[in-house]
């Protein structure tokens, strides 16, 4: 891993808040990927971005999540990268969008962390309603109670579904 402190912070433009990290690592069946990240200690701004050191093809990857052992699957995802499950949310590509590896668990609880922040923060009772439908959902999912399909679509290549059981289509 190398890290570089004391850098500027285009954020807050403190001097040497900003710290800049870069690490490899292999993911299996996928290969080695690149993860980027900046963190300014003064603002806590933070940016993280995942780039696949071979370039591959634009893809889809679409993954039926059916039991506790599918929330083991390996998650890659770019800042290019859409994730999308459907009748609970996305998370689209954007200049704040950030890349992550982690897996179909991980996933699902960034997805129930928003969701409690919107019950939290909603002010309309059927929309606290939702909030708490969605969070049941998700958790029956997280026991292995329900199963979603989860879905990965990323032109640049640097996303993926790392399984067997993933359909991959090519997008361009």
């Amino acid at each position: 891993m190398e890290t570089v402190k004391d850098q500027p912070c285009m954020m807050c433009m403190d001097k040497k808040g900003l710290t800049l990290t870069q690490d490899e690592t292999e993911v299996p069946y996928f290969g080695k990927v690149f993860v980027f990240s900046m963190s300014c200690s003064k603002c806590k701004y933070s940016k993280s971005d995942i780039e696949v050191e071979k370039q591959r093809e634009g893809a889809k990857y679409t993954f039926e999540v059916a039991s506790k052992e599918d929330l083991k699957v390996r998650v890659i995802r770019s800042s290019e990268g859409s994730v999308d499950i459907p009748r609970i949310g996305s998370i689209e590509p954007g200049e704040n969008a950030e890349g992550f590896v982690s897996n179909v668990e991980g996933v699902l609880q960034r997805f129930q962390k928003q969701v409690e922040h919107l019950r939290d923060s909603a002010d309309d009772i059927k929309d606290r309603k939702k909030a708490k439908n969605l969070l049941k959902k998700i958790q029956k999912v997280l026991w292995g109670e329900e199963s979603i399909t989860i879905s990965i679509k990323d032109k640049s290549g640097n996303s993926a579904i790392v399984s067997d059981k993933a359909k991959v289509e090519k997008v361009k």
